[in-house]
Parts: C-alpha cells; structure tokens; sequence
C-alpha cells in the first residue's frame, strides 16, 4: 500500500507494478488517498483535468485539509477517494497518461478502444456517484453512464444521485431542473422500482418536477400490466448493481 508515481523505465505512464517504491511522483501537484487501503497516488492536475472531465470536477473543489482555497498554486491534496478500488483507479490514471493499461500482474499494455475505456470509467464513477466530481459531469456524460448496465449502483440510488446533480446544475446554469436534467431522465428504469419506492418517488417529483410524469406513468403501467409493455426494453433491463425486487421477474420475458 505505498505511494504509486511515475517510474525511470517508463516516464510516461504509473509505476505501480514497475516501481513500487518510489514514494512520490516528480513534479506532482495532486496527491489521492484511494480505497480501504489508503493508498497514495500522485498525479498531475493538468493532466487528469485534460483528459478526464470526472476529474476535472473533482480537482475544482477544495481538497481535504485546504486551508487557502485561494492560493493560484492548488494544494497537492490529499484527495479521499475510500469507495473507489486502487486497481480500478490506477487503471484509469495509467489510460490518462499512457491511452494503455497494464492488465492482471503482467507488464502488458493493451491500447483500449472507447468501449474499454468507458468500462473502467464507469467503474470509477461507481465510486464518485455522492461526489463533487459526479455532480461536475455534463448532461451528456451522464446520461452515457446511465445507459450502462453495468453500473453496481442501485436504481434508487441512481435517482437520488440525479436529483442531487440536476439541482447542482440548475444553480450553476441558471435553468430550471427539468430542463437541465433532460437528457440523463430519460435513462433513469424507473420500472425497476417497487410501488412503495415510485409513491415516495411522486412526492419527491412535485418539489422539483425532476422526472415528466409520464415517465412515472409508464412506470407504473409496468406494475399494472405485469410486463415492461410500452416501455423501452432497456429501461426494464436490471444493472449490475440493482437490488432484485419481487416484480423483477414480471419483466425479465421482455428483457431477453
């Protein structure tokens, strides 16, 4: 669990399985304390911020133990990252600064095409969903990651991390909630929620008018009807993370 930089061999790219014991990155101005092992990653803020728009939200807020958010040099940290994997995390540094990452324990880099690339992003986001960083993403962004199914994150969640992000947005942009959180409602399976679940849901909704009714109208003709009828098959699609619920298995026919 030691400090990971960049290595002598191999300037451009994360020394965690050349060099291990380097105990700090040269010229680093950003310093993350990643996992239950607490691991330390140092990086470069111009880098990750060029190259990662997660991380270019991430880096816009005050870090732990910030005295002087004003200073025009940006602390080097540390960044708490405890939800997030060492090895997810490493990876995603070594795609940012080499576009290949280093697989299983072998010195093998593998140039990763988009689709691979997202798969470890998205891992990576899993842990930044109550995050600053999450709440930085564009609408676009978003609504890209919602479209997975292989987020381990839980439908409910998945709603209240939006809501959190839309009303981040909306005092950002100035725009109304609705309409800044357009694009990624629509990825939001809604039919995956149990009844109890949409009721508190609809009581949230007439606050902040995040989600068109409509959409919770289909929800629930999903549960009237037993099936995902009228309702595009993705949205009835379990993720990876979504807690079963005992009407799942009324949508699973229309999910093949």
């Amino acid at each position: 669990g030691g400090p990971v930089g960049l290595c002598s061999h191999h300037p451009y790219c994360p020394s965690c399985a050349l060099c291990p014991s380097w105990s700090s990155l040269p010229h680093s101005d950003v310093m993350f304390v990643v996992g239950q092992e607490q691991q330390k990653v140092f990086a470069h803020r111009c880098v990750l911020a060029c190259r990662c728009q997660a991380f270019r939200g991430m880096l816009s807020q005050a870090p732990v133990g910030s005295q002087d958010s004003s200073s025009s040099i940006p602390p080097q940290g540390p960044f708490i990252l405890g939800n997030v994997q060492p090895e997810v995390f490493l990876a995603v540094i070594e795609f940012l600064y080499t576009n290949s990452v280093t697989l299983n324990s072998h010195i093998a880099a593998v140039t990763y095409g988009q689709v691979d690339l997202q798969q470890h992003c998205l891992a990576f986001i899993e842990g930044l969903v109550r995050t600053q960083g999450f709440r930085e993403l564009s609408d676009v962004v978003l609504a890209r990651v919602l479209r997975s199914d292989r987020l381990a994150v839980d439908e409910l969640d998945l709603v209240q991390a939006v809501r959190e992000w839309a009303h981040v947005s909306s005092a950002v942009l100035e725009r109304p909630v609705p309409e800044v959180a357009a694009l990624p409602v629509r990825e939001l399976r809604l039919p995956l929620l149990a009844p109890s679940e949409l009721v508190t849901l609809e009581s949230y909704n007439q606050q902040d008018l995040l989600i068109p009714v409509e959409n919770i109208a289909a929800a629930w003709r999903a549960h009237a009807l037993r099936k995902g009828s009228g309702v595009p098959s993705r949205l009835c699609r379990p993720r990876r993370g979504t807690r079963p619920r005992d009407h799942h298995r009324h949508l699973e026919p229309h999910t093949k």
